[in-house]
């Protein structure tokens, strides 16, 4: 994996995961009608949620910690939010956030744990776990049902991005292609669920033992 690539379109689609995902916290506290103090910690939870528990499970050192630049954008996120009136935002701008910052967190999660040499499918699994555990934090703490858990698809998005990128990779695909095309399988199969409510077959068994 060239290190350009790692260092310059990474460290952008970093930033970007970031402040899509802040957004949506912030989004999320602002529906609710709350502090300035809650729309900060709502924006900063949700956007370093996901790449903390990535960083704890691959042994890295936890990237917001050493670089000061992201608790400031969710924060300056979280102010932005807060005196932006609300007619600005539809009713659904929370989950169109969530899905960008989805699919970029993915494949950022993705590529990160295999910088640091973690086999291709538990890179994919570390994309996955980057971009869903910051929106189920920020439901969690709104009180609302998590996004998991909802019919329609979610973690099956971000799993696209990230095992498309990991499997380009290994394809030997240029780094800034196989990141665009990952990045836009998972936008594209999220925004299908958002606008069309695509959704997996759920389980039937405890219906018919009823």
């Amino acid at each position: 994996m060239n290190s350009a690539f790692l260092f310059g379109l990474l460290g952008w689609l970093d930033l970007f995961g970031i402040a899509v995902f802040a957004t949506s916290g912030a989004l999320a506290a602002a529906r609710k009608g709350q502090t300035l103090v809650t729309f900060a910690f709502f924006a900063l939870v949700t956007g370093v949620g996901g790449g903390t528990v990535r960083d704890l499970l691959i042994g890295a050192p936890v990237f917001w910690v050493q670089d000061s630049r992201v608790p400031i954008l969710c924060l300056a996120i979280a102010l932005i939010i807060w005196v932006t009136p609300v007619r600005i935002w539809r009713a659904g701008a929370v989950d169109w956030f969530d899905a960008m910052g989805l699919a970029a967190y993915s494949v950022f999660g993705a590529a990160k744990a295999m910088q640091l040499g973690i086999d291709p499918v538990p890179a994919a699994i570390m994309g996955i776990i980057t971009a869903c555990v910051g929106g189920v934090i920020r439901d969690l703490l709104a009180g609302e049902p998590s996004i998991i858990i909802r019919p329609e698809l979610y973690v099956t998005a971000g799993a696209l991005s990230a095992f498309s990128f990991v499997a380009l990779m290994q394809t030997g695909m240029d780094g800034i292609v196989a990141a665009a095309i990952a990045f836009a399988a998972g936008f594209a199969l999220r925004a299908l669920a958002i606008v069309k409510g695509l959704a997996l077959p759920v389980y039937r068994g405890a219906a018919e033992d009823e």
